[in-house]
């Protein structure tokens, strides 16, 4: 099971999710209380081993603002957040990095990895970003096509039944791992990716 933490600010919490294996990691390059600029970013993925995927996420950024914060961040690959259309995937092919697409599940029914030329594709909650459980098992009885992950309301507790009800490739949790919103708890973190992990 792949493992994606994303919203990380801190040494701390990047040292806790490589340490407790997760396959990569996410940094907010747009508006967000997770928000971290590109500098720190920088400087947060230098601690990363080669082998765990660093990865900037922007929300319906202009191409140019996004080609030049992952440029200065120092990424591995490219996560944009909402209604990006398929010539917004386009636009950065020429990054040579890999392009998540992450769209709300409300919107995508029927969807399929690569439909908008996107290396992986990330399904969130019918309302992204409100840390809420919602019915996976829509997904699970006509799962995307490739690699996906499972996003919205994940936590250490639940994470386990999300994936025996949707059948992911990978999963992807940023405030079910928090103490408040943009606070990460190491712990969390960890017992996150064992419960995933576990199957």
């Amino acid at each position: 099971m792949f493992v994606k933490i994303c919203g990380l600010s801190t040494a701390v919490d990047v040292a806790a999710a490589v340490a407790a294996g997760a396959d990569a990691l996410g940094f907010v390059l747009t508006e967000s209380p997770r928000r971290v600029e590109p500098a720190l970013a920088r400087e947060l993925v230098a601690a990363v081993p080669e082998g765990v995927l660093t990865v900037a996420v922007f929300r319906e950024e202009p191409a140019a603002y996004v080609r030049a914060a992952v440029r200065a961040a120092g990424v591995r690959a490219v996560q944009l957040h909402g209604n990006h259309p398929a010539g917004a995937f386009a636009e950065l092919s020429d990054l040579g990095l890999p392009l998540i697409r992450a769209t709300s599940a409300a919107n995508a029914a029927g969807a399929d990895c690569g439909d908008f030329g996107e290396d992986l594709l990330l399904l969130d909650a019918p309302v992204p970003g409100a840390g809420e459980p919602w019915d996976w098992s829509e997904l699970g009885a006509r799962p995307p096509a490739g690699k996906w992950l499972l996003a919205g309301g994940l936590g250490p507790a639940n994470v386990r039944e999300a994936v025996a009800a949707a059948n992911p490739w990978g999963v992807d949790v940023s405030s079910g791992v928090e103490v408040r919103r943009g606070v990460k708890d190491p712990d969390l973190i960890t017992e996150f990716v064992r419960a995933a992990k576990s199957r």
